[in-house]
């Protein structure tokens, strides 16, 4: 009789090719899964990190913008009107004082009520940024919005020198008259900037056009406009504000 044996090398040999060849090690398998949620934790992490400075970045920008250091100036004008003659002349000159608070992108003017002449407290403030001029005018708690008149206004490095100079003593100079008429209500201040929103924030605010630049040859209409005037300087000259509600 013959015996047959096999070789149990040889066996588990054939045994070990038989296995399927998508058959990984466990082990391994779990190690890429874990590198792969490890990869994608540091991503979120990193996309979250930069989402934080940027916030960073633009929150310190506006807050520059917005609260930047602002100083506070005293001085006072006289003046004479030379389109009133020589004869309708008071016997002494008038006189204008303003406090002013000026930064590099906005001027608010302080004015008291005046002494001894017809004429309104106010707070006026340039916004250099947007181009834009707000009249507050505190017996009427009302707002008046109309384009900075840059040939009026003097920018804020210029209104600090005028400023230190009148600080020193008073200024004599002469009058200019500027004549707005209110043309329409504005129902919606925030497209006016932040300064302008703060400072009319709660009160009725319209914006003006100068009445030279209406049609028909700004021509008035005296008996059925509603008028007051401001009395200001943001140069070396006086500005008469008359504003008109038809």
């Amino acid at each position: 009789m013959v015996k047959i044996a096999f070789n149990s090398a040889l066996a588990q040999k054939a045994l070990g090719k038989e296995e399927p060849a998508d058959v990984k090690d466990p082990e391994l398998a779990t190690a890429s899964v874990g590198i792969e949620g490890s990869t994608g934790r540091c991503l979120l992490t990193l996309l979250g990190v930069a989402f934080i400075l940027s916030g960073l970045i633009v929150g310190g920008a506006c807050l520059y913008r917005y609260f930047t250091p602002k100083r506070l100036y005293h001085g006072a004008m006289q003046f004479s009107d030379v389109s009133a003659g020589g004869e309708n002349q008071p016997y002494y000159l008038p006189r204008v004082e303003e406090e002013v608070e000026i930064s590099d992108s906005m001027a608010v003017i302080s004015v008291p009520p005046p002494r001894f002449r017809p004429g309104d407290p106010a707070y006026i403030l340039h916004d250099f940024n947007r181009k834009l001029t707000a009249y507050l005018d505190l017996t009427l708690r009302t707002c008046f919005v109309i384009p900075l008149n840059t040939s009026v206004v003097l920018l804020p490095q210029d209104l600090i020198d005028l400023f230190s100079q009148l600080m020193s003593g008073s200024y004599r100079s002469y009058l200019v008259h500027e004549d707005l008429v209110v043309t329409e209500r504005i129902d919606d201040i925030k497209s006016l900037g932040f300064y302008i929103r703060r400072l009319c924030d709660g009160k009725e605010t319209y914006r003006m056009q100068r009445r030279s630049s209406l049609p028909g040859g700004g021509i008035e209409k005296r008996s059925a406009e509603e008028c007051f005037t401001i009395h200001h300087f943001e140069n070396k000259f006086v500005t008469e504000t008359r504003i008109c509600k038809a």
